[in-house]
Parts: C-alpha cells; sequence; structure tokens
C-alpha cells in the first residue's frame, strides 16, 4: 500500500534541499528591482489575475480533480500539497521560452513567495480537511501552519529579499551573477532530484505509474485553469501566457520540503511531488515551444 510507503530521506538531505531551493529563489530574486513592484501596483490586473489563479483557482480544480477520481489519502494530500504551493522556480526560464511576459512571470514569483506564508499552509489545511481521507492524515499528523510559514519564509522569502536587495545596490556585480547562477542553482537542483530518485527507485517504480495519470491531468488542469482565467479576464497574449505557465508550474521542491519536514516522507505524498517535479518541466518545455511559433501581442 502506498499509504504506508515511506521515502527513505535524511536530516542531511533535508538541509540540502533547503539550501538548494533558497540559492535558486536567489537566482531568480536578483533579476528584480523595487521599480518592478511599483509598476505591478499601479497595473495590477495581470498580477492580481495570476495570483488568483495560482492560489484560488488551482486549489479548486484539484479538489475536484480529488472528488471525481477519489485517490488514496496520501496521493489525494500530495496533489492538494503541490496546487497550495507558490509558482515553481522554473516559471520564469519557461515564460521567457515561450514569449510570455517574463518580468511578470518573476513579480508573481516573488509576490507568491511572499503569499505562500500564508496561503500555502491556510490551503493545504483548508482542502485537506474536505477530503475526509485526506483529512484523517492532517489530524494526525497536527500540521502547525506557523512552523510552515517560518519554513516558507527563511527558505523563499528571505533569499527574495537578500537578491533584491543586492540588485538594487550592486547592480553590475548581479548583472555578472545573473546568468551562471540561474543555470548553476538548476543544475544542482535536478541533479539532487536525480538522486534522490535513484535512492528510492524500486518504491518510484512501483507506485509512480498509477499517480502518472493524475498528476498528467492535475498539471493539465493548471495550465488549462490559468489559460481560461487569464483569457476570460481579457489579458493580453503576452500576459496570459505568464499567467498560463506560472499557474501550471509549482514549487514541488517546496512540496518535498514539506513532506519530509511535516508529513514524515510519506510515501503517496512524496511520489506525486517528485513526479510532479519531473512532469512539469518536460510539459512547460513542450508548451513553451508551441507557443513561441508565434509572437504574443502586448
Amino acid at each position: 500500500m502506498i499509504d504506508d510507503a515511506v521515502v527513505q530521506f535524511s536530516a542531511g538531505s533535508l538541509m540540502l534541499l533547503n539550501a538548494i531551493l533558497a540559492v535558486v529563489m536567489f537566482s531568480i530574486a536578483i533579476d528584480l528591482k523595487p521599480s518592478d513592484f511599483r509598476v505591478l501596483v499601479k497595473a495590477p490586473k495581470p498580477l492580481v489575475i495570476g495570483l488568483l489563479s495560482q492560489f484560488l483557482l488551482l486549489p479548486v480544480l484539484t479538489y475536484l480533480l480529488v472528488m471525481v477520481t477519489r485517490p488514496q489519502a496520501s496521493v489525494a494530500l500530495g496533489l492538494i500539497l503541490v496546487a497550495a504551493c507558490p509558482g515553481g522556480n522554473i516559471s520564469n526560464f519557461i515564460t521567457h521560452r515561450a514569449g510570455g511576459n517574463a518580468a511578470l512571470s518573476v513579480s508573481m514569483t516573488g509576490f507568491a513567495t511572499i503569499g505562500a506564508i500564508m496561503l500555502t499552509p491556510a490551503n493545504i489545511a483548508l482542502w485537506g480537511s474536505l477530503y475526509e481521507p485526506s483529512a484523517a492524515i492532517l489530524r494526525a499528523t497536527a500540521i502547525d501552519p506557523v512552523s510552515i510559514a517560518i519554513t516558507v519564509g527563511f527558505m523563499l522569502v528571505l533569499p527574495l529579499v537578500l537578491g533584491v536587495t543586492l540588485n538594487t545596490t550592486r547592480p553590475s556585480l548581479t548583472a555578472r551573477l545573473r546568468a551562471p547562477l540561474q543555470w548553476l542553482s538548476m543544475a544542482i537542483f535536478v541533479g539532487f532530484v536525480v538522486l534522490a530518485l535513484a535512492a528510492n527507485w524500486d518504491l518510484f517504480l512501483a507506485f509512480a505509474g498509477g499517480i502518472a495519470g493524475l498528476v498528467i491531468v492535475h498539471n493539465a488542469l493548471g495550465f488549462g485553469g490559468g489559460y481560461a482565467l487569464a483569457s476570460l479576464a481579457q489579458l493580453s497574449p503576452f500576459d496570459r501566457r505568464a499567467v498560463t505557465i506560472e499557474t501550471g508550474i509549482q514549487n514541488s521542491g517546496l512540496g518535498l520540503v514539506l513532506i519530509f519536514g511535516f508529513f514524515g516522507g510519506l510515501g503517496g505524498m512524496a511520489v506525486v511531488a517528485a513526479f510532479w517535479g519531473i512532469w512539469h518541466a518536460i510539459s512547460g518545455l513542450f508548451l513553451a515551444a508551441i507557443m513561441s511559433r508565434t509572437e504574443a501581442a502586448q
């Protein structure tokens, strides 16, 4: 039974993953300046639509998917937890490849990261409690929203603040660091995921097949929901691409940290987050290749 399976992940590995994600977030933050945020405050509609898509629409679609498919408890909670996370770090790179508004994407990642301090634990608690099998896990886990908020703050928000500050005070330095740091941090993150999968390969093979379909549908709902909401809000094609990708690319690395930090590496949750980490990169790059065939009007 996948609910009885526990992925092997040491305390040292968890600390390393925290550090890697902090470096990835820092590499994104050095692309940002306070003026980027001021521009979005003056014209906030694309940002607001993107955040609604990420923190409201995707969790609702995830809950509906869970109610229709009725997966096992840990699988359902894994899907809910991933949906509750902010946008993934590779969304900015994929948005750029897709010909979308990369500045909006980076800013959405920044705002979503700050919002995740409150919204991620709130969404996990709300939607997880509405599906009785996963609610039983939450009751047994006694998850502490404050602890999650502290984890998100140190791992994502602190690097964000440091990166923006460095870019403001030492722009010439961040200009030299930006490209190599982004590529290096992503390479380290991908390498870490590969090594973690290798250490638990038998477990992953045993259960990934049954979970793959759910993750693929879930990811498609993210992309489709983001596109639909951005279209209904009459965003420009340039902004719509950013919202679409930001909704379909989730920070599954943060999901893994929360799973191992607060749920003891529960098998179904860990396999969902791990497969998400692989699949959303593949689907995102494929979608970007399609989008990039035509130029997006601004």
